[in-house]
C-alpha cells in the first residue's frame, strides 16, 4: 500500500523537530492578517484583474493594514 507508506513518512516529517517548526510558524502567523482584511475592513474580492494587479491590490492592502497597526499602536502610548 504505497498511499499508507507515503502518508507514515508525511507523519514522521511534520513530528520531526524540522518539520515542525515551519508548521507552527504557518498556524500563527497569517491567519489574523486575512482576517482581519475580511471581516474588519469589509475586503471580500479583488477589484483588478490579472496577477500584476492584484498583486499590487494585495500591496496596498496590507500597506494599509500595518499603518492602522501603527496608528493604533502610537495612540496607545501616553505623550509626555
Amino acid at each position: 500500500m504505497k498511499y499508507l507508506r507515503l502518508k507514515n513518512q508525511a507523519r514522521q516529517r511534520l513530528r520531526s523537530e524540522e518539520g515542525y517548526a515551519p508548521a507552527v510558524r504557518r498556524m500563527i502567523e497569517p491567519e489574523p492578517v486575512f482576517g482581519a482584511l475580511k471581516n474588519n475592513r469589509g475586503f471580500k474580492r479583488f477589484l483588478l484583474r490579472g496577477l500584476p494587479k492584484v498583486s499590487l491590490e494585495v500591496g496596498w492592502l496590507f500597506l494599509a493594514h500595518n499603518l492602522l497597526k501603527k496608528a493604533n499602536i502610537d495612540a496607545k502610548k501616553p505623550r509626555s
